[in-house]
This record gives C-alpha cells, structure tokens and sequence, in this order.
C-alpha cells in the first residue's frame, strides 16, 4: 500500500531484495539445521548448500547495507530484530517435533509478514497504525492458509461435513473467530470496512470446504490454489488500503 501511494523508489526494491534473499535462505539453513525431512547428507551436499548460504547472505547483507546507508531507513533494525527472534523461536519449535509443527509455523509466518510493516515504512517513510495493521492483517491471513493446509493433507480421506468438522473444528471456530476479530475492528473504526473485505474470498473457501464433495488431495493444485488467494487477498488489500 505504501508503494501504490509514494510510488515505487530504490529503498523498496532494496527491500523487496533483502526479504526475498532472507526467504530464500531459510530452506538451505533448516536443512543445514536439521529441522526439516529434506537435510543436507554428504560432505558434497553440505559443502554445496552452504555455498547457497553465502551466496544469499552476501546478497541480503549487501541490500540491507545500501537500504541503511546514511542512517536512512534506521527503524528497520528493531523490526529485523523482532523477526530474528520469531524465527529462533520458530528454528527451536520445530526441533520439539511434529506436534508444536503448527505452533511453529505461525509463528515463523509472524515473522515472515513483518515485511508488510516494513514495506510501508520504506515507502512512507515512517511508521504508523497502518504499518501494524497491514502486518497483522497479513499475518492473520497467512495463519489462515497454514492451518487450511495442515487440514487438508491430514482431513484428505474425510467424506461428509461431520467427519470434515470433527476434523476441522479447530480451524472452523478460528475462521469464526477472524470474522468476529474484523466485526470489532471495523465497528470500533480500528480496522476501514474495505480492507476488511479483502478476507471474504479465504473465509469463503475455508467454510466452502467443509460442505463441498470430497475429492483427492491433490498438494499441487492446493498449492496453486493458495498461491492465487495470496495474489487475490494481496490486490484486494493494498487497492482496499489506498481507496478508505
């Protein structure tokens, strides 16, 4: 949003390097880390991987300097530092096991959506209670697509709505629970009505799930079918924020 209203400039393509240079990143380290089923074996395999490492490091670090140069753009470092700690947090979650999976992915994607806030920061120039919002907003909505995906690969043989819902109860009450969050946001002028709106299409497929036929779990298609509501709850949001 904070790009579409000061136009785009050389502080949020430096960003947009470093965010997409640190998300890349996080594969070829967890698999240096051991925290996931895909892990570096061999000396050639490791040795390669942590030639990825570097080469992405050097990439982010090197954005991250010129983003920062002059003490510009200095109010990222506590933000960064915020989602360094979500990440700890979630490297140390996922080392307790399949359990604590859930847990741990929300809260690495907490980590994750604090480039919402910082995109607008970069573009604005500085923060505001739309930087917080647009950060939870996405946050909410990545939350969403984990849990929704979590349900799907474990409820894929369940048929009818009851054996969907006593699957899905959790995630049912939650996408309840997000309505709720947004009616009192909204009514309390915290949250404009438009931006809102933005969730209608993700709330709309969570319930549409459990009353629609059942049919096989196919993950590259769930993937881009995610992918397509990223894009959707993206241009619905950032055009809702620039419109109220």
């Amino acid at each position: 949003m904070g790009v579409a209203a000061s136009g785009m400039n050389a502080s949020v393509v430096l960003l947009a390097v470093v965010a997409l240079a640190l998300f890349w990143l996080r594969t070829p380290v967890e698999s240096l880390l051991g925290t996931t089923p895909m892990k570096a074996q061999g000396r050639e395999e490791r040795r390669a991987v942590w030639s990825v490492v570097l080469a992405l490091s050097g990439v982010a670090i090197a954005s991250l300097i010129a983003l920062m140069w002059g003490g510009r753009n200095i109010a990222l470092l506590p933000l960064g530092g915020i989602a360094a700690f979500l990440f700890f947090v979630q490297t140390a979650l996922m080392r307790l096991g399949r359990k604590v999976r859930m847990a741990a992915q929300l809260i690495g994607a907490a980590g994750l959506t604090s480039t919402a806030a910082a995109a607008y920061y970069v573009a604005v120039g500085h923060f505001d209670h739309r930087a917080l919002l647009l950060w939870v907003a996405n946050w909410i909505f990545a939350g969403n697509q984990v849990h929704f995906v979590q349900l799907r690969i474990h409820a894929a043989r369940a048929g009818d709505f009851g054996e969907k819902f006593l699957r899905g109860r959790v995630f049912f009450f939650g996408q309840i629970a997000v309505l709720v969050i947004l009616a009192a946001a909204v009514s309390s002028r915290w949250l404009p009505l438009l931006p809102a709106l933005a969730f209608l299409p993700v709330l709309t497929r969570g319930f549409y799930w459990f009353v629609a036929r059942p049919q096989p779990l196919q993950v590259r298609s769930l993937g881009w079918s995610e992918m397509k509501q990223g894009i959707v709850f993206g241009i619905l949001l950032t055009a809702s924020m620039i419109l109220s």
